[in-house]
């Protein structure tokens, strides 16, 4: 796929820059012939009883720090991304001038003196080694002084809403540093509709990092180096679609991040299933790719250029999608992390079931 395929324009008004008051006011475009327009609450018809819905149970941390460079006033913004062990992490910084081994930036943090020491310059995905030195464990550090990472086209700071909706309300294992944002309409409501319904809800692990945001920047998607997230798909999960594929019942994935990780932990040769797993994946999805696992998605308007935008093409039919972004732009749907959603009942490319 070439690049420029990835581009559309979005006018500025239609960037959802703040959540709606209730999670489940989100409109939800559907991909069908043609488009239908509901909320996100409507999903509950549209799947089947029997369905296996699956959702990233990621939690956000708040991994931005603020800092100054030791010994002058220049200013530091330090992204925590991955953790190595309990004192070095990999990270993004950004600074006045560059940051080079033994680099050391003293972090806003109250009383509680914080020092994070860079111990390795920048590798091939731009994230530098650094060591934390804090007077109280790490969790507690972020979660009194840390900021929550919002994506950088919302253009705004972090606010005290936003620690509780830049997250879903089933995230539970903490290290993701960009929430999973299919997953933030759903409230507890629309999920007890669900299962109440019958559709059985499991979870896989996918934490999301800053790669999500990068841009595709190389004029053949094959040359784009895709960033590594961890995920982890549990043997409750795979068990549930093994037996959703023996009754005939669908798996819904709810957001990309689902699709890389079911998609990645696929057992080739049997034909749908997947297998326990727990692995870093770079797995590009772009249109051509045989969908092995997945059979219909709920997800979020992206950002133009981006391997999120590639993956959605591939799933929904690049045509098809086009025209269904042309008619959201139309009918001012709100776009990105904090807009609304689409659901595509069916992919185009599926591999042996």
């Amino acid at each position: 796929m070439k690049s420029h395929e990835l581009a559309y324009h979005l006018p500025e008004a239609l960037i959802a820059r703040h959540p709606l008051a209730e999670r489940s006011a989100s409109r939800l475009l559907v991909v069908t012939e043609p488009c239908a327009h509901e909320t996100i609450v409507g999903l509950a018809a549209r799947l089947e009883p029997g369905t296996v819905l699956v959702v990233n149970d990621t939690r956000v941390i708040k991994a931005r720090l603020f800092g100054h460079r030791v010994g002058s006033l220049g200013r530091v913004e330090v992204l925590l991304v991955r953790m190595l062990d309990a004192t070095h992490w990999q990270a993004l910084a950004k600074s006045s001038k560059p940051l080079r081994v033994g680099s050391a930036i003293a972090i806003e943090a109250g009383s509680s003196p914080c020092l994070v020491t860079v111990e390795a310059e920048r590798d091939a995905e731009g994230l530098l080694t650094v060591r934390i030195d804090a007077d109280e464990p790490i969790d507690r550090l972020l979660e009194c002084h840390g900021h929550v990472p919002l994506p950088p086209y919302l253009g705004r700071a972090d606010e005290a809403s936003d620690d509780e909706r830049y997250q879903t309300v089933y995230a539970r294992v903490p290290g993701a540093v960009a929430a999973p944002t299919a997953g933030l309409h759903f409230d507890e409501a629309l999920l007890a509709t669900l299962r109440a319904k019958g559709v059985e809800v499991v979870t896989v692990t996918l934490h999301v990092g800053p790669g999500t945001f990068r841009p595709v920047s190389v004029e053949d998607l094959q040359d784009h180096r895709m960033h590594a997230e961890s995920f982890a798909v549990p043997e409750a999960t795979a068990a549930a679609i093994s037996d959703a594929r023996k009754r005939g019942s669908s798996v819904v994935a709810v957001g990309t991040t689902v699709v890389r990780a079911l998609e990645s932990a696929y057992r080739p040769g049997s034909p749908g299933l997947v297998e326990p797993t727990r692995a870093d994946t770079r797995l590009l999805i772009q249109p051509g790719y045989s969908f092995a696992v997945v059979d219909a998605l709920v997800t979020n308007f992206h950002l133009p250029h981006s391997t999120l935008l590639a993956l959605v093409f591939a799933f929904g039919g690049q045509a098809r999608i086009q025209a269904a972004y042309a008619e959201a732009i139309e009918r001012n749907y709100r776009f990105y992390s904090y807009g609304d959603a689409m659901f595509i009942p069916s992919c185009v490319l599926r591999g042996p079931r």
